[in-house]
């Protein structure tokens, strides 16, 4: 296999998720700042979800839903599910965009309080904290 015949069968989606991850993790290792910390991990969350939504898509399959004008006959219903795609990707995406949120919006509180507490934004000068 060439190169080029490799690199034709990447799936933009699922690369484009893998590299924000990828700087998702470089973001939450590399920055010691916690407002920084959670856009990172708010950035891998969305990596994760464009990697997600990339395995339930197959070329040349319909949406998800069944109606009369994908069926044609009650007969035909199983072989129009079979033109659609996967559902539950979706459906999980869906359900991960909402606790991303809840979970960010948990970060940047945290961050907020302890920088009004009196500590400063950064995670070194948490350092002697015991847990």
């Amino acid at each position: 296999m060439s190169l080029l015949e490799f690199v034709s069968r990447i799936n933009p989606v699922a690369a484009s998720g893998a590299v924000l991850v990828l700087v998702g993790v470089w973001g939450v290792l590399a920055r010691p700042n916690l407002f920084k910390i959670a856009i990172a991990t708010s950035v891998m969350e969305t990596g994760v979800n464009l990697v997600i939504l990339s395995t339930g898509y197959i070329r040349g399959r319909t949406a998800p839903i069944l109606d009369s004008a994908v069926a044609g006959t009650a007969t035909d219903a199983a072989g129009a599910a079979a033109r659609m795609t996967d559902p539950v990707p979706q459906a999980l995406v869906l359900t991960a965009i909402v606790i991303g949120l809840a979970v960010t919006a948990l970060q940047l509180s945290y961050a907020v309080r302890l920088r009004a507490a009196g500590g400063g934004s950064s995670i070194e000068s948490y350092g002697d904290e015991k847990w």
